[in-house]
């Protein structure tokens, strides 16, 4: 049993007699000096006055609501809306407002909602029927929940255009800070026959659905409460937009609310499955994306991200939203024969703003030459991609994709992006390192890298977008390169070997790679410091047809020494002409001109050569290299062996026959270069 301490009882009763003793005190200071409570007590003239008025006016309050006509509103609303909006408002049925409930009642019939100046053409909306009950106790706190919101045919028609106007902009001078829609909570919403009808113009997109929203699931929807599904077209192709959710009966915001979307067109499908964190915020909402296509390039017709041409890709990745911020994360999928993941994280606003941390496992170069703008195809398995064209005709090496300036001034960014292995290719490419930052139209790749088994590329490009016809300019080095993989190997063995040294600096006006190379300026040089040669091959560079013959034909894998050979061009109006143009090996200096056109792809250039070494057969002509890029021809100038060969018939009938063997001897007095001062010169 529980045991009361001893003289708890008494001092229980001592601490209340105290309080009531205080509440009696309080009492008889109020009674004594507030005149409000005296006047309640004991009202005099005044007080009943005061409270007789104050119970007429709410009875009249309350009469002229109960026989007040609301449509005589309707004028005054309408005007008042017009000229707030700039836009023809005006509600042409019957307005009726309920006002003695807990759920006070606005019904609205033949709403009429006009498009802004330059789109009187069409209403922004009509709606047949509104009928929204409030809760009169959120109400009152400042907080507005809707019990119901019931719409009847509402027809809706948004428009925007190429220079950012939208038709449902009601403040058009309002920053845009790419906030999402935060509506009241609606405990059930209903539209029933709705209409909407989207016209972006600066996209070529077009689309009409039908809107219904339901208590329940119905077979006709697909089980969806809330369903929205129509058709049009984007750029001349088809377009089909699904989205669908649960029955919109009591929603609470503490619970998500979920749905799916489904977008098809331009050559895209993009398929989501998420939740509304908090219902009727539509700023915030969390979800996992699947998209797949042709070309990652097509999605700005559908997004208004700017995205480079890629291969046939299937990405998916976790999206979310907050107001303004998209976040795409645990990217994973494919990329024509490249796998990719990472992060992409997207800021709308005035101006949209995309940053992305990407990385490859295992890259295919021929899917990075497809951002390029050389044509691919990838197998049906997703394994192998191989570059079909350059996409600058047959026979072509730079790329001729247009570059599309006007959807670079739309957004800022950067990229990062990392393969840490390559599929084995003829350059010999292990890993690729590339950084994008692009503001205000001025997009600076910064690094482009590429490892090789041995030596590095390594450059730098800034495109100047802002012009209708783009600006730029590359500084590539290349350093370390071996020279036995450009050269193929013949009978097993490399005739060529070193290491090469490369730089290219050029600037230019161009809308695409081959149109910038054919009008650039600057720089082209080439660099082998030391190296190796086939004996055989070196004695044809001076045209040594008795010990380059000779060697030839018996097969002889001796080396000669490369002292040096340095390439160095001036490019102006994308006509690259040589400058210095020297091979200096220990029995031939070779000494070259010409030029290399760089925008039909075509060289044209002559190589001298001396031999260090008296030679008894020496064909005294110029070794030739013409033809295409692609396809280079090597061969001799016929013309001065012809003359040679003039002065050799002179000779023998005029002197004697020995004597003109004479015209074939070559005493081998050339010297060696300075090299030294030709690699310096280099630029």
């Amino acid at each position: 049993m529980l045991k009361i301490p001893s003289g708890w009882r008494e001092r229980t009763g001592v601490a209340m007699a105290t309080t009531r003793a205080r509440a009696q005190a309080c009492h008889a200071r109020i009674a004594a000096y507030d005149p409000v409570y005296r006047g309640f007590r004991h009202p005099g003239r005044a007080e009943k006055v005061a409270a007789s008025v104050s119970l007429v006016l709410i009875a009249a309050i309350v009469v002229f609501l109960l026989v007040f006509d609301w449509n005589w509103l309707r004028g005054p609303i309408g005007r008042w809306a017009s000229a707030e909006y700039d836009r023809e408002i005006a509600i042409q049925g019957d307005l009726d407002v309920r006002p003695f409930s807990w759920t006070p009642t606005v019904i609205v019939n033949d709403l009429k909602f006009g498009g802004p100046d330059w789109a009187r053409e069409r209403d922004t909306a009509q709606v047949g029927r509104i009928e929204a009950r409030f809760r009169l106790r959120t109400l009152l706190a400042g907080r507005i929940e809707l019990p119901l919101l019931a719409i009847t045919r509402p027809d809706v028609v948004l428009i925007s255009t190429e220079d950012g106007r939208q038709s449902w902009d009601l403040d058009p001078d309002r920053p845009d800070k790419g906030e999402g829609l935060n509506l009241p909570l609606i405990n059930r919403l209903i539209i029933e026959e709705g209409q909407l009808v989207l016209e972006a113009r600066e996209r070529d997109l077009t689309l009409d659905a039908g809107v219904s929203a339901q208590e329940f699931t119905t077979a006709d929807n697909g089980g969806a409460g809330f369903l929205l599904a129509g058709q049009g077209e984007i750029n001349g192709s088809p377009l089909t937009l699904r989205i669908s959710g649960g029955p919109l009966v009591n929603i609470r915001r503490d619970r998500p609310y979920r749905f799916e979307a489904r977008l098809e067109g331009a050559r895209s499908r993009l398929v989501v499955d998420g939740a509304i964190t908090r219902p009727f915020d539509l700023g915030r909402f969390t979800s996992t994306l699947r998209l797949e296509g042709q070309d990652l390039n097509d999605l700005y017709l559908l997004t208004g991200v700017t995205l480079p041409n890629t291969p046939p890709y299937r990405l998916s990745g976790a999206l979310a939203r907050d107001d303004s911020v998209w976040t795409l994360n645990e990217v994973a999928g494919r990329v024509g024969a490249s796998d990719l993941s990472g992060d992409v994280r997207i800021e709308g606003g005035e101006r949209l703003r995309v940053d992305a941390n990407l990385a490859s496992r295992r890259l295919d170069l021929d899917d990075l030459m497809a951002i390029l703008g050389a044509q691919t195809r990838t197998n049906a398995a997703g394994t192998e991609t191989t570059t079909v064209a350059s996409g600058a005709g047959p026979g072509r090496l730079l790329p001729d994709a247009t570059l599309q300036v006007d959807r670079l001034r739309t957004m800022d960014g950067s990229l990062t992006y990392r393969a840490a292995s390559v599929k084995a290719n003829d350059l010999e490419i292990r890993t690729v390192r590339l950084g994008a930052k692009l503001e205000d139209g001025l997009l600076d790749l910064d690094p482009v890298a590429f490892a090789f088994s041995r030596g590095e590329l390594n450059g730098t490009a800034r495109i100047n977008a802002t012009r209708d016809t783009p600006y730029s300019a590359i500084d590539f080095r290349l350093a370390g390169y071996p020279l036995e993989s450009i050269i193929p190997l013949r009978g097993g063995v490399a005739p060529l070997s070193g290491i090469a040294l490369g730089r290219a600096r050029l600037e230019g006006p161009g809308a695409s790679i081959h149109t910038f190379a054919g009008g650039s300026r600057g720089s082209l040089s080439l660099v082998v410091p030391r190296g190796e040669l086939r004996t055989a091959f070196a004695e044809l560079l001076g045209i040594n047809a008795s010990a380059g013959l000779t060697r030839l034909l018996r097969g002889d894998q001796s080396r000669s020494t490369i002292r040096c050979g340095v390439a160095d061009f001036d490019v102006s109006g994308g006509v690259a002409r040589a400058r210095t143009l020297v091979v200096d090996t220990d029995v031939v200096l070779a000494r070259g001109s010409g030029s290399i056109n760089l925008g039909n792809e075509t060289l044209n250039l002559r190589i001298d050569g001396d031999s260090k070494r008296p030679r008894l057969l020496r064909l005294w002509t110029p070794i030739t290299v013409r033809g295409s890029l692609s396809q280079p021809r090597v061969g001799v100038d016929v013309g001065s062996t012809l003359a040679q060969g003039g002065v050799v018939g002179a000779l023998a009938a005029v002197v004697a026959p020995i004597a003109a063997l004479f015209a074939f001897v070559d005493p081998g007095l050339a010297e060696d270069a300075d090299c030294g001062a030709l690699i310096a010169g280099a630029r």
